[in-house]
């Protein structure tokens, strides 16, 4: 019951005209594709705010060194990053970060803390096992996949999420259908929407 709770809450709260908000775990800003293309939904009165903590930062750079990005590219990304989302960063208190102890993994208690000091409204990351709906619900947070996260932009707002994919393409001098297959790794339901118009 209070699952579905929550996702009556998600689905009646994520509005054009509201001030939802998303804390981006690293492991979604690491893969380019899928990080540029969460970025672009929240540019310019975006369909959402996205937030994060200076550890994930940290995270997403040491993932990319470990990719082979050298360190002058790594802090080109996350310098890009706070350059276009200052508001973004999010400062936490330590205390609050050693509060929480119902994670099942311990290292990932400073992604929730984000969500809680900035009243956010969901959590965006691949590794949902590690934010289960009751460790989360009552702080009135959500966890989704990016694969669920970019299906509820789209449907909330289709024209302008198939224009940002778009423009996203054409920046890497590519076709849309040449982008969805790269999003195709991490959101296999969402590219199959923008394919075929359903999902199933």
């Amino acid at each position: 019951m209070s699952i579905r709770k929550g996702a009556i809450k998600f689905l009646m709260i994520l509005t054009p005209d509201n001030e939802y908000s998303a804390v981006l775990d690293a492991c979604v800003l690491v893969p380019m594709p899928l990080c540029d293309t969460l970025l672009r939904l929240a540019e310019e009165q975006g369909l959402y705010r996205p937030l994060w903590g200076e550890k994930i930062l940290q995270e997403v750079s040491s993932a990319l060194g470990k990719l082979g990005y050298t360190q002058a590219q790594q802090d080109r990304r996350i310098q890009a990053m706070g350059l276009a989302f200052p508001e973004a960063i999010v400062d936490v208190p330590e205390e609050i970060v050693g509060a929480l102890k119902d994670l099942p993994d311990q290292k990932d208690c400073h992604v929730l803390a984000v969500g809680i000091v900035r009243n956010a409204h969901a959590i965006v990351t691949l590794n949902k096992k590690h934010f289960p709906p009751e460790c989360l619900e009552k702080h009135g947070i959500l966890c989704q996949n990016p694969d669920d996260f970019l299906i509820h932009q789209y449907h909330l707002a289709r024209e302008r999420v198939l224009d940002q994919l778009d423009y996203q393409a054409a920046n890497i001098g590519q076709e849309r259908a040449c982008l969805v297959r790269e999003l195709e790794r991490v959101a296999p339901n969402f590219a199959k929407l923008v394919t075929t118009g359903k999902v199933g």
